[in-house]
């Protein structure tokens, strides 16, 4: 654990991008077997623990201190394994710290009725650092600024290889990779999943920034809707199929209607959407779906899933990913036509003469119900990740509307001695004539350091009640909000809620009786 936990810490304290590699590659190159495995999945795909780990901290902290302190303590210091790890007493005695190989074992044979003890055994054993790293690693968050592709470029790296030969094998593999060591320091073979159902790293899209369009050969280059689902890719071999979704995570268990359905070999691309009668439904109806262990028939019924299809990786065996566009798309479309599966149709292509003509369609967008465009140039193969100049994402430009400030919440991490959560809402006539706001969104981004600083001063010095970490403000900040959509939501009191909503503008300037009405949120709910 040691080992880990000053990795964790000096992460932590490394803002710079190459300095965390530099730091990941050195642990995986001096870290034995598995207790370097183990941490890899740590850092990526998270460690599959199903135990109440939160409780039983909680509980043993209960035993060592006054609830009210470690509260208070909590609230100071934003965040839960630091204060655990500050506040749990120094052994009387030096102890041999446990290795992370060691932990990740007991945990995995260990009954709910041994897990405080053995928690709080190790804990005896570490000194601050590691014991703030144990935390992190039992409750699955880590947040020290490494992303997955991160780690696995670390570990690809390390050996000379590329991150995306490690991405290709990645999902045939499980923790602690020790086959994924052996063969990138030359110990064995690439590991083999030729054939197999496993998800095959996605070509992502780049936002079109203002001004780029202008540089674009529109020639060069196809048109697609950009439908407001979820990015899916279905592998599937004979008899076994999966569905992915973009980070890799199998998600087919809430959609078994499509798995059942899946019945081809091939490795495709698309997106997840909720369809009837050939119509795409919004995507608060897709949110009902996910996440979901079991499903019933009544809910595959109501909100029908299916994939709108627009590439293809592999077909029968053969990889297509080095081929254009324009040839892939073809063979897309030749396969579909042959083998016709069950839910889904394929992404139409927009016939677009030039520059002027694709901005008038990008501008009907909203009025269409639809996200935005896709711009792919033809020429450019399959290449894992986010590769600049070959796929662009171009989203209806935002919506803008003026909110009052509600309730601010302290954030996490840096940010926790600051109020930088807000919830903000609109003004709705109740039936005595009177005006009320109703809360229809949350934001924590869009402003700077600056306006931090000046908006946590405004909130503590307008705050009129208080429930734990939340307090509610006078209303009397106007907000002006970003936003991509309404949909209808049963958890606001509003019964609506904005779609990605963020702070475009502090108006200072503006009364708050002078902010937007609920009705006018309501009108923008898209059928």
């Amino acid at each position: 654990m040691k080992a880990f936990a000053t990795l964790l810490d000096r992460l932590v304290y490394s803002p710079s991008r190459n300095t965390k590699l530099q730091l990941l590659q050195d642990y995986f190159r001096n870290t034995p077997d598995p207790d370097r495995g183990w941490a890899l999945a740590a850092l990526t795909d998270g460690l599959p623990f199903s135990f109440p780990v939160r409780r039983t901290i909680m509980e043993l902290m209960e035993q060592r201190l006054d609830a009210e302190l470690f509260r208070l303590s909590r609230d100071y210091v934003g965040d839960t394994a630091e204060t655990v790890a500050l506040v749990w007493p120094d052994p009387a005695e030096p102890q041999e710290p446990p290795r992370l190989s060691e932990v990740i074992s007991k945990l995995g044979l260990i009954d709910t009725q041994e897990l405080g003890d053995t928690i709080a055994a190790w804990l005896d054993c570490l000194d601050v650092n590691g014991r703030w790293a144990l935390l992190k690693l039992l409750t699955g968050a880590l947040r020290v600024g490494v992303s997955a592709r991160l780690a696995k470029t670390a570990v690809a790296a390390m050996a000379g290889h590329s991150v995306d030969e490690v991405e290709e094998v990645w999902h045939a593999l499980t923790p602690p990779y020790t086959p994924l060591f052996d063969w990138l320091e030359g110990r064995g073979e690439k590991p083999e999943i030729a054939g197999a159902p496993v998800f095959r790293p996605l070509m992502l899209a780049h936002p079109l920034e203002d001004g780029e369009l202008a540089e674009l050969d529109v020639a060069e280059f196809s048109a697609e809707w950009k439908w407001d689902g979820i990015r899916v890719q279905i592998a599937a071999s004979g008899q076994e199929a999966r569905l992915y979704s973009r980070t890799g995570d199998e998600i087919g268990a809430s959609f078994p209607e499509l798995i059942s359905a899946f019945r081809f070999d091939a490795v495709v691309d698309g997106e997840l959407l909720i369809v009837r009668e050939g119509k795409v439904a919004p995507f608060n109806d897709l949110q009902q779906r996910l996440n979901r262990k079991t499903v019933t028939r009544a809910m595959m019924e109501r909100y029908p899933a299916h994939v709108r299809l627009y590439d293809a990786l592999i077909i029968n065996g053969e990889d297509l990913r080095a081929l254009p566009f324009v040839e892939r798309r073809a063979r897309l479309e030749q396969w579909h036509a042959a083998v016709r599966p069950p839910r889904t149709d394929l992404s139409e292509l927009i016939e677009v003469r030039d520059r002027e003509e694709l901005m008038r369609i990008w501008r009907e967008t909203r009025g269409a119900g639809i996200e935005g465009l896709m711009l792919k140039r033809r020429s450019s193969p399959y290449l894992a990740g986010r590769p600049r100049g070959h796929w662009y994402k171009w989203k209806r430009a935002p919506i803008t509307l003026d909110c009052v400030l509600m309730y601010a919440q302290r954030g996490s991490g840096r940010r926790s001695s600051y109020y930088s959560d807000y919830t903000f809402g609109a003004w709705r006539q109740k039936p005595d004539g009177t005006m009320e706001l109703v809360p229809v969104g949350k934001a924590y981004s869009g402003y700077t350091d600056a306006e931090l600083i000046r908006l946590d001063r405004w909130i503590r010095n307008n705050t009129v009640e208080r429930y734990g970490p939340v307090r509610a403000v006078r209303p009397a900040l106007v907000l002006e909000v970003a936003f991509d959509a309404v949909q209808q939501s049963t958890r606001h009191r509003s019964g609506i809620a904005m779609r990605f909503p963020r702070i475009h503008r502090i108006r200072w300037d503006k009364p708050a009786e002078e902010a937007e009405r609920l009705e006018t949120l309501i009108q923008l709910i898209e059928n």
